[in-house]
């Protein structure tokens, strides 16, 4: 679908092998997953609106380009989607924080609410959804109606790791926003787990089990 980027960048393939490598520490692991953030965040940033402004340099004054339209709110789905923040962050320290608690049922593997908190004027601002893994796409459907029934119009979902099944069932749900992943892997498995995927992302970033 036309709303939907698969990155093909080779620092963000080369970052993403090494999340994979069960080797990686949480703190290689951490610090990667941030550097795949900023690299996609400024993938999925590229039709910002600018407006030309005076501007005088030491040589001479012109009209220049720069930010304009609506301001930006970066909302991860907890816990995973926290460590992709700072690489947000890093390229648009302006933007508000607001965050999405979900929990996936270990039977049906269905997410269910358990925090929400959002900047004022949401329904105002760009919001960029990040979540490392879209496995069965329960979690980014349910986030994305919630920013919905918040008044939210322009919305980017992020993503690392994407199985087709959760790519699809978000594509149908919310064919208006815009994903961008960072690779497609081959399936789920039994569990709901992506294959070969990197495991479970919040622990390997939190460093829990």
């Amino acid at each position: 679908m036309n709303n939907t980027f698969i990155m093909e960048h080779p620092l963000v393939k080369h970052k993403i092998t090494l999340l994979r490598d069960e080797n990686t520490g949480t703190k290689d692991f951490r610090t990667l997953v941030s550097e795949i953030g900023s690299l996609m965040c400024y993938e999925a940033l590229r039709d910002l609106p600018t407006e030309l402004v005076k501007v005088k340099s030491p040589v001479a004054e012109s009209m220049q380009p720069m930010l304009a339209g609506k301001k930006l709110a970066v909302i991860p789905i907890l816990r995973a989607g926290l460590g992709m923040v700072d690489g947000i962050l890093a390229l648009c320290p302006s933007a508000k924080v607001g965050h999405i608690g979900l929990y996936r049922d270990e039977v049906t593997h269905e997410p269910h609410e358990y925090f929400s908190k959002l900047p004022d004027q949401i329904d105002r601002r760009i919001v960029i959804v990040p979540d490392p893994m879209l496995a069965t796409g329960g979690s980014a459907v349910d986030a994305v109606n919630l920013l919905k029934a918040k008044g939210c119009k322009d919305i980017k979902f992020m993503c690392i790791i994407a199985a087709p099944e959760g790519l699809k069932r978000l594509q149908e749900a919310h064919p208006d926003i815009q994903i961008y992943v960072g690779c497609l892997d081959e399936r789920l498995n039994e569990n709901a787990y992506i294959v070969p995927g990197l495991g479970d992302a919040g622990d390997r970033i939190f460093g829990t089990k």
